[in-house]
């Protein structure tokens, strides 16, 4: 065994990989965590992970926000947790310039550096996007997404302008991709429970609109179950704009490559994603995609004591010559455990194992008691796929905890109609108290 003193284990990330790298680490190196030889740090902007998969079902009032986080103090005890952001990565000096919240930059040394910042959205210069859209990767987005569809059944409800009834009534979603399809679905699904609230809105009233740019949707679950998908969809009355683009959507009137043109409340953007913006703030190399080269051990191309794995690295997937793994959830999970195995093997001077995943499928809700999968070449559809869509998520969530909690939630929505409340003034809670202190001034 190598001489463990000292040794500093930095974390940059504190989602899948991070989160389960470092729950790892706290098992295969407990002894030398608790003599003091390692420590662990995690640098994150949140106090949580979040459980991607579960966002569409916490949009649409399915399970409470709170359930779909992990909080990183609970369940990372043995590991210190950072909240802000890693500006600079100066791997030959071993540092990283870390940003907290609150206070001034400072730096912070390792020894064995871990990339683990995930991605964020891939936008395009599209006219008006960053103002009128709405991403969904968070689980903040994902409940401003809910307040904001329920708030616009109440504006529609109040008025009697048919201009502003129609542009609170449109929602838009571009991109056709597993996130996409679950908010769209998940979320039309919610307004046909919430409009039986409202006596003056119709069915035929609400408007569902998904733009995407290819010819096909849900490419993860295969062509025949996309097909299915899309007649599915179709069927709720929800409008597929295939091969079509987003031109423009200033002030939000939406445009596209079509020639179609209307006005909308809503515009969620969820086509794709890109690494984090730390890549390209430091001294580590990228591939031709951008991401961390990662050799098919994790560790970082051409550099020592550095690893990096999930949406942020391009690891090769021995699987399938030249090629790559995917970005997502389940190859992130399970990159986290080869990772930390990796690190241990690493500090004991012990030979390290390539990673090795054949994609098991996917599986995507859409909406309650529908759903559609394909997982090792079964494809299953409705309420079997629905089923098997919250039974994989179940087992996958982390910590008995949360897992109890959803099933809670679940088990609850059998009994009690769903809750269709629209917190929007959460957004601006001051609002009330700043308009009762401008009255008192006058």
């Amino acid at each position: 065994m190598v001489n463990l003193k000292s040794k500093h284990i930095l974390i940059v990330g504190g989602g899948y990989v991070g989160m389960y790298t470092a729950l790892r680490l706290q098992r295969t190196l407990r002894r030398e965590l608790r003599s003091g030889q390692v420590r662990i740090t995690v640098i994150n902007p949140q106090s949580y992970m979040t459980y991607q998969p579960f966002l569409p079902e916490a949009a649409a009032g399915n399970i409470s926000p709170r359930h779909v986080v992990v909080p990183l103090r609970r369940v990372l005890p043995k590991a210190r947790i950072l909240n802000g952001r890693v500006s600079k990565v100066h791997h030959g000096h071993k540092s990283v310039t870390f940003e907290p919240l609150v206070g001034s930059p400072r730096e912070i040394e390792y020894d064995i550096l871990v990339m683990a910042a995930g991605s964020v959205s891939r936008t395009l210069p599209i006219p008006g996007l960053a103002d009128a859209a709405i991403g969904f990767k968070t689980i903040a987005e994902s409940i401003t997404l809910r307040n904001r569809v329920l708030g616009l059944l109440d504006r529609a409800e109040s008025s009697d302008d048919p201009e502003v009834r129609r542009r609170a009534l449109t929602f838009v979603v571009v991109g056709g991709g597993y996130a996409g399809i679950e908010a769209l679905a998940e979320l039309e699904d919610m307004t046909e429970d919430s409009i039986k609230y409202y006596p003056t809105i119709k069915r035929e009233d609400l408007r569902w609109v998904l733009i995407e740019a290819s010819g096909r949707i849900l490419p993860e679950v295969g062509p025949e179950m996309g097909e299915w998908t899309v007649e599915e969809l179709r069927r709720r009355g929800i409008e597929l704009k295939m091969n079509t683009f987003l031109e423009s959507c200033v002030g939000g009137l939406v445009k596209t490559s079509d020639g179609d043109e209307f006005e909308s409340a809503t515009i969620v953007w969820t086509a794709g994603v890109k690494p984090s913006q730390i890549v390209n703030s430091g001294d580590l190399p990228l591939d031709e995609r951008g991401r961390i080269k990662t050799t098919t051990r994790l560790t970082i191309t051409g550099v020592k004591d550095a690893f990096a794995a999930g949406d942020v690295a391009g690891v090769p997937d021995v699987t399938k010559a030249g090629e790559y793994c995917a970005p997502n959830a389940q190859h992130a999970v399970r990159q986290a455990k080869v990772l930390a195995d990796n690190i241990t093997a690493h500090l004991h001077g012990r030979p390290l194992r390539d990673y090795r995943h054949r994609y098991a499928g996917s599986v995507a809700g859409l909406g309650l008691y529908q759903g559609v999968a394909n997982v090792y070449g079964v494809k299953l559809r409705g309420f079997p796929a629905w089923f098997m869509h919250r039974t994989y998520h179940l087992s996958r969530v982390p910590t008995t905890n949360r897992k109890v909690r959803v099933v809670a939630d679940w088990t609850l929505s059998l009994f009690f109609k769903r809750e269709t409340i629209s917190l929007g003034s959460i957004e601006n809670p001051r609002q009330e108290f700043k308009a009762a202190a401008a009255g008192q001034k006058r």
